[in-house]
Order: C-alpha cells, then structure tokens, then sequence
C-alpha cells in the first residue's frame, strides 16, 4: 500500500491529542500525563505547520477508502467527500460479486446463454475496458476468474493445491471468450452456465477515478483518493510540486519516493502473502492460465494516467512477469512499473517505462 503525505499514524496522534486537550480543559487530565500532553502539543503543531490536509474514511468494496483534501473549510470538504462516498457505495452495487443484489451478479444469476442482456453504461463500460485489457495481454487479465477466486480461496485456507478433477471442472467455466460486450448497445451475454464475473482488478480503481471528478465538481481539485491502496491523485497541495507517494510501499532500497500529482497508482503482489505446499511458493493471487496462485514472490507497481489503467494493468502486469510485461507496456502511454520479484532472500527489482 502506498503511503501519502499524512500517515494514519498522525491520525491517530490528533485524535488522541484532540482527546487529550479537552480533558485538560475539563480540568481532568491526570498529573502523569501532563508531559505526554506537551509532547502531543509540539508534534500536532509540527504537522500542521507542514500539511494541513483534511482526511475522511469509510468502508467500501471490502476495504477502506480514503480521502485527503487541501482545503481551508471543514465544510465544503466534508460535503464533497461524503458525494464522493456516496458515489463510491453507488458503484459498488453495481460492481460487487459479493452482494446478491449487485447489478453484476444479477446478470450472471438471470443471463441466459448466448442471448444479450440489457445492462448500465456503466457495467457496459467497465466490462468493455476489461476485455479490451484480456485481449491485449491474451488472458493474463480475466474477469472472468470468479470460480477459480473462490476455489483457491478454500485452498489456501486448507493449505492444499485443489484436486485435479476440481480445478478441471473449474476451469472449464473460466475464459474471458465466454463473454462478449457490446457497449454501444449497452448489453452483454455469457455463453457458458455457471460463470461468475470478478471485478476486483479494475473496479477500485476506477472507482477512485470516480470519486476524484466527483470531488472537483465540488471545487475540491487539491485531493487525494485511496481506493484500499490504489491512488487517485488531484492538483498537489498548496506550495508543494505533488504528494509524496512512496512507491510500493518502500519494500526495497530502489523504489523511489516520487512527488506526484493528476496520476494514478496501483499495486498488485505482495512480498508476505503467500502459501507455500510442496516447497513450492503460490501467491494469494490467481493465474487465470493455470487455475491456482502465481507461483512466487513478486509485487508491481504501476503508475498512470487513471486508477482504471493503473488498477487493471498492474492485476495483468503480475500475472505476466517482467519480460512479457515490458512488451505490453511499449503500446501504452504515460506508463511507469516497478517490479520486486524474490529468489529465496535477495530481491530484484526491475523498472519499466512507456515509449511514449
């Protein structure tokens, strides 16, 4: 996850700061915390005088969402910030696989095979991008996976590979061709039973892009949207060149800390999260070619123009791996990736970047 300006460790620093001077006001503060109080006071004042950025949070898809907003009034900002909130939790009814009710898992419960089906612009959209992206990286990106998420899920929590006969049958319902799109007519079709659609690698961010206009529309262009560690980013602060992102989450000596502004970041892999069987290491995370769990180690970090680009690419970029991914990335715009891939103790780490 990347860290932006201010941490949710100062946050939670001027909450209990808050807390701590309305005891004393109250004439309640303890005698032994006199000094802490002090000491809170020095800091707070220390990191306002360095940010003044106001942050609002709130669950959705799954994890928290974020947002930092350069702004003097608490309540123009809050205002924008609970739109964007709102829009956030709008778009999650339609993308989420999880809810029942959600307008895509009503498409996969209802749809029936090879017969088109009225959907929103939206879906239309999101669903259009994403086989545009499954083609371009022969299936590497796959929003069709949904079966084999499930299945691995139940692997990993029983610490064993899936049986053959399962993972077979399994994949038999995966495969970005059994899904065709069509966005100028706003539909879609399934040619398979019993598929399900996981929008897990694109959704969040471009969610965040989502929230990010909503914002502007309330004059609110200084911002920051962290859609569970996918960033959408606005105009920089006040006398500042950008935000200050750490890249990757600093795992590694050459991931730079970067001031950025009117981009997107997303990261995909993880360093820790793995299960090991066989003396074979799987990552949490699926290959829709092979049915289970990347085999290694390796995180991505992509930056670019939108969340949507930068969530989606980084999703197929790990499945890929840095040579095919080079490749992928010389037909794209404004991309930059940071790759981490572990070999037992020593880490490599790889920088690609778009011709144009």
């Amino acid at each position: 996850m990347h860290n932006p300006s201010l941490s949710q460790n100062s946050l939670h620093k001027e909450r209990i700061f808050r807390y701590i001077t309305k005891m004393a006001l109250n004439n309640k503060i303890p005698s032994q915390l006199s000094s802490v109080f002090v000491l809170m006071t020095v800091l707070l004042s220390k990191i306002s005088a360095e940010r003044n950025f106001l942050n609002f949070s709130e669950r959705c898809m799954g994890t928290r969402f974020s947002i930092l907003i350069d702004e003097d009034s608490f309540e123009k900002a809050s205002v924008g910030a609970k739109a964007a909130f709102q829009e956030a939790h709008r778009l999650n009814r339609i993308f989420s696989d999880y809810d029942a009710d959600s307008e895509i898992s009503q498409f996969v419960q209802n749809a029936e095979i090879n017969r088109y089906v009225k959907i929103s612009k939206q879906l239309a959209y999101i669903l259009n991008e994403s086989q545009k992206l499954a083609h371009e990286t022969d299936g590497s990106f796959d929003i069709t996976v949904g079966p084999l998420s499930r299945m691995w899920r139940i692997s990993r929590f029983r610490k064993n590979l899936p049986e053959k006969s399962i993972l077979e049958k399994t994949l038999k319902r995966v495969g970005y061709q059994n899904l065709l799109v069509d966005f100028e007519k706003n539909s879609a079709k399934l040619l398979k039973e019993n598929m399900i659609i996981d929008l897990g690698g694109i959704a969040k961010g471009y969610t965040a892009d989502c929230m990010l206009k909503v914002l502007k529309a309330h004059d609110l262009n200084r911002s920051l949207v962290d859609a569970g560690g996918d960033l959408v980013l606005g105009n920089p602060p006040r006398n500042k060149r950008g935000w200050k992102v750490e890249i990757g989450g600093r795992k590694h000596p050459k991931l730079p800390v970067l001031s950025l502004s009117n981009t997107a970041i997303a990261t995909s892999g993880d360093l820790e999260q793995y299960l090991k069987i066989n003396d074979v290491i799987y990552s949490h995370l699926i290959n829709p070619h092979t049915g289970v769990g990347i085999i290694g180690k390796s995180q991505v970090t992509v930056i670019a123009p939108s969340g949507l680009v930068a969530d989606s690419l980084a999703s197929s970029m790990i499945v890929m791996g840095v040579k095919k991914s080079e490749k992928l990335i010389r037909s794209q715009k404004q991309i930059s990736a940071y790759f981490l891939n572990q070999n037992c103790e020593k880490i490599h780490f790889h920088k690609l970047s778009s011709l144009r």
